[in-house]
């Protein structure tokens, strides 16, 4: 009986999920890759840092000119980004026709309305706000209880 031959490599790698997260804050970075690693999603994820970078990345250009043109899985997107901002981001992914059917997940801090709009009619999937540090003190507030009121 002979032991089973090993996966050939280059099956197994075809089959990783691509992900690419384009976000500015190391701190939502390092939260968002903590919770795709627990929901066993991380298998290989591309971070870049901008708006500049991610269409680099997407286009294989500047700095990516010598990766291999495949696109990711899906790309998380923030919107507030140095250099070009998300919105941008998926408005020119949306009017390439190699980018155009990636599915986009904006996450963000921005609860702004027109953000939200101009996301969908652009052709996001998916709209998430982060918890930002504003609903943290919130809630540290509400177990803390009222403010208390000074005396004359």
């Amino acid at each position: 009986m002979t032991a089973p031959e090993p996966p050939d490599s280059s099956a197994v790698n075809h089959k990783l999920v691509e992900i690419l997260l384009v976000e500015d804050n190391p701190s939502d970075v390092r939260l968002t890759l903590h919770a795709l690693e627990r929901n066993n999603l991380a298998n290989q994820i591309h971070v870049v840092r901008d708006g500049a970078e991610a269409l680099d990345f997407l286009f294989s250009t500047g700095p990516y000119t010598e990766r291999i043109q495949r696109n990711p899985r899906v790309v998380l997107l923030d919107l507030k980004l140095p250099l070009i901002d998300g919105v941008e981001v998926l408005r020119r992914m949306k009017e390439e026709p190699r980018t155009r059917t990636i599915p986009v997940v904006v996450l963000t801090s921005s609860r702004e309305e027109r953000d939200i709009v101009e996301t969908y009619q652009l052709g996001v999937n998916s709209y998430i706000v982060k918890p930002g540090r504003s609903s943290t003190s919130r809630r540290r507030r509400r177990l803390q209880g009222p403010p208390s009121i000074a005396t004359r």
